[in-house]
This record gives C-alpha cells, structure tokens and sequence, in this order.
C-alpha cells in the first residue's frame, strides 16, 4: 500500500539525511530495477525510504512508489526548478531513514542533467553499468563518468547483468584505484520488469511485481549498495504559499489503466488550492462523477483500450454537456487523443471517441515527439513536457503554441472557451495560480483563448494532416 508522505510541521533549520543518486552511462542500464530493489531493500529492513524520480517520467515513478510504499515525486531542473527540488528534498529529509534519486537517461545528458542535479544538492552519485557484453572496458567507463565534469560527488559503480563470479572480478579489477565497488547484480531475467513503446509497464499492470521487487532486492542484498549512504545536508526552503483559489470545487479527474499519468505533485497542488479530486475510471464504464465543477483527462494509453473507452458513450455525451455549461476541462496528451472524433490504433483500427474536438489522433511506431515544454498562456506561464507516439490530424487552429527550452516552436494549444487540450503535460507546482484558472476560478479563460476553428484549405498540408500535428 502507497502512503501519503507524512505532513512535515514547517522547518527552519536542515534536515540530514542518507541519499544516493542512481545513475548510469545511458538508458537501458538498469537504473529504474536497481533503485526500486534498493527502496524495497531498506524497506524490509524496516527504513522509512523516499524516492524521487529525476526527469518527467510517470512510469518509474509507479514503480518506485510500490518498491518503498510512498508517494513519489519527479524533481527535473528544467521542469521543477531548483527551489522546488530544494523543497522536495528537505521535507523528505525530515521524515525519512533514506531519500533515492534515480537519474534520467546517462548521467551527463541533457541540459540540465541529472549530474547537474547531483551536483547541485551534493548528492553522492553510484552509477549503474551494465555489464553483460565488456570487461576491462567497464573500468573505463567508470573513469569517464567519475571524471567526465569536475565537483561531481561520484560515490563509486555497481556492474549490472553479470554473468558469472569470475565476470564480475574482471569488472572489479578494471575500476581506476581508490574507486568504490558497490558489487555486482548477476543476470535474472525471471526479475526484469515488462516494457511496452513509452517505457515500463504501469505498476498496476505487472500482476507480480511485489515478487519481481523481492527478488531484485535479495540480489543487492550482499552488495555494498546495501549499506547506508553518508547523510547529506538539506538546507531548509520555504514552502510555496497557495492560495485557496479553488475552494469548495469538485474536479472528476480520469484515474486507471487508460488515464495513469498523474504526477502526485499535482494532485498536492490541485488540493492546497482547495479543490476536491474525485476519481473515476472511463475504462470501467464510470460515469462523470455527479456534481463535478471541472474535468481532468490526464495522459495515458487510450489507445490501447480503445475498445472499452469507445462503448463508454455515456461519458463523452456528458463531457459534451459539461463543455457546453461552460465548466471547464483540461485534456493532456492521451486526454486530448480522447477528445477528437477517432483514434486510430497501432494496427490501423480507428475507434469513435469522445467528438468534442474534430479530427483524429493516429498511433505512430515511431516517437512523435520528447522534451520539456514552456507555455504562456492567458492564465499565466506554465512548465511540462511532452513525450508520445501519435500525431493529431485536425482542422482546428491552436490559440497558441507551446515554446520548447531552446526556443523553438513547441506543442499546440488548443482552446474552447474553459476547455483546453493539448500534449503537454503541464507541472502544476510551476503556477498554481494559473492552475485554479485552468480548472474555473475567477479570471478563467476568455475569449482571448478560445478555440478558431480554420477553413479546411487554409490549414492541411497537401497530404491533408494538419500543420498542427505533433
């Protein structure tokens, strides 16, 4: 069971506390496996463990959260921002034996990185190697990222994916002198977790994962992993102050298998504003919740229940009647698919959706678009990112356009009167006050952001997508 992380009394001085940032030379090296063991690892041994996730990432978050059994949130530089993060960290310190960060992709991609993260709140860094098809090389490897940009806190490597005792001796012999060998994790296929095309499989999805987590954990068990990381110092920040903006109001937010891409720091944001989530599930055929002031259609994979989401006609002729009120709704990525007339599938089959916006929204086998997303809107800035496979075929014009870190031209934004759609993710925290606009307090969208709808010719491209399509 997940719990809620505790509600820390305000602090002024630092909180200490034992962290470690895994990380790796790249994706696919068993970063989200080997901090999930470690969180049920120290878990069982009966620590309080908090896990955060470095980047924009639902999935391994899920996952995390049911390795350590609480909530866990994303800390990103680009998305979050450093006083974020720095709050994070410090109410996390006082109320856990063992705060875990696992980087995002290699330890040195992105700007900013999760090296710059490591970095920056002096978190002791292990890296994370896989091991299955080197030997000497491995000491190489671990060199370069020790060393690659100086004032990292680099704390030593462990070899992922080892075949044998002897393997992992070679390994242990490469590493550069006076460098730490946390130990090797030998090669189990039976503990892997599932992937499908946007990343790990929804911890809701893997029927045994508790298992998978034990047995990962009894591998790390015998390891120098399993020992406490030095404490680290987090300076206290003080906590955003929120506006109870959204007092009294009801949003139905989409919560299941089709629509699980809820940051938890969003839902805290939706709460502090004085709003009241009600969960329900489309794909189990829910209806609206009764009463509801505003709608969240957070992402997800639709399009992999497509079937079931389509007979659900019910909720969308009452999403169009909720539009048609003038309530408002906010659709992201998946819940924007959902919105057009169809979607089609990874197969080509298209499925009748929910029609409140025209067009349709095709599964690509390629990823249609990835990265950290900025938008101004009438309501005030926001910051999210975007990460999905399908493109969006409409005739509608967006209100505007999301702008990407370096500048250029980002995501669509479409707008009609208090709903708006689009394929950003947003971050709450980064603007709660424009959030309480978004889901109908005072000074809400107005005209200035309602949807145009173009003449067909003036918008398609010759092979008749739209220019809008992502």
């Amino acid at each position: 069971m997940v719990r809620q992380a505790a509600a820390a009394a305000p602090q002024t001085a630092a909180a200490r506390c034992p962290a470690l940032f895994v990380a790796a030379p790249a994706s696919g090296q068993g970063k989200t496996t080997i901090t999930a063991a470690l969180a049920r690892l120290h878990t069982r041994l009966g620590r309080r463990v908090r896990v955060f996730k470095c980047g924009p990432d639902f999935l391994d978050p899920q996952i995390h959260a049911v390795a350590s059994g609480a909530l866990v949130d994303n800390v990103d530089l680009g998305m979050c921002g450093a006083a974020d993060i720095a709050w994070r960290l410090h109410r996390a310190a006082g109320e856990a034996d063992l705060i875990l960060v696992e980087g995002v992709m290699g330890l040195y991609d992105g700007a900013p990185s999760g090296a710059d993260i490591a970095r920056r709140f002096g978190l002791p860094v292990m890296a994370v190697i896989d091991a299955r098809a080197m030997a000497q090389t491995f000491g190489a490897i671990a060199h370069g990222l020790a060393h690659y940009q100086p004032g990292l806190p680099f704390a030593g490597v462990l070899a992922n994916h080892v075949g044998s005792a002897r393997h992992a001796e070679l390994l242990r012999a490469s590493l550069p002198a006076g460098m730490r060998w946390f130990g090797a994790v030998m090669r189990d296929a039976a503990a892997a977790l599932p992937e499908r095309h946007l990343g790990l499989l929804q911890a809701s999805e893997i029927e045994d994962l508790d298992a998978r987590l034990e047995r990962l954990a009894d591998h790390l068990q015998h390891t120098g992993a399993a020992e406490l990381p030095p404490a680290v110092a987090f300076p206290a920040v003080p906590a955003q102050l929120i506006p109870p903006l959204l007092a009294g109001r009801r949003v139905a937010v989409a919560r299941d298998a089709a629509y699980g891409f809820l940051y938890p720091a969003n839902l805290d944001t939706l709460r502090a504003l004085g709003a009241e989530p009600v969960f329900f599930s489309p794909l189990a055929g829910e209806p609206l919740p009764p009463g509801s002031d505003a709608v969240w259609l957070p992402g997800g994979y639709p399009e992999l229940h497509a079937v079931a989401l389509a007979a659900n006609t019910a909720l969308w002729s009452a999403l169009r009647a909720h539009v048609a009120a003038g309530k408002a709704l906010l659709a992201e990525c998946g819940g924007l698919m959902s919105l057009l007339e169809t979607v089609v599938d990874r197969d080509g089959a298209a499925h009748a959706f929910a029609g409140l916006l025209p067009g349709c929204a095709r599964m690509q086998q390629r990823l249609a678009a990835l990265g950290l997303q900025e938008v101004t809107l009438p309501e005030g800035r926001l910051s999210g990112h975007t990460f999905h496979y399908s493109k969006t075929e409409t005739a509608l014009v967006p209100a505007l356009r999301a702008r990407r870190p370096d500048g250029g031209e980002g995501e669509a934004i479409y707008r009609c009167g208090a709903l708006t759609a689009s394929y950003v993710h947003f971050w709450f925290p980064s603007n709660p006050v424009a959030v309480a606009a978004l889901f109908g307090a005072a000074g809400g969208a107005g005209e200035e952001g309602a949807l145009r709808t173009a003449q067909p010719d003036a918008l398609l491209d010759g092979d008749g997508v739209s220019t809008a399509a992502r």
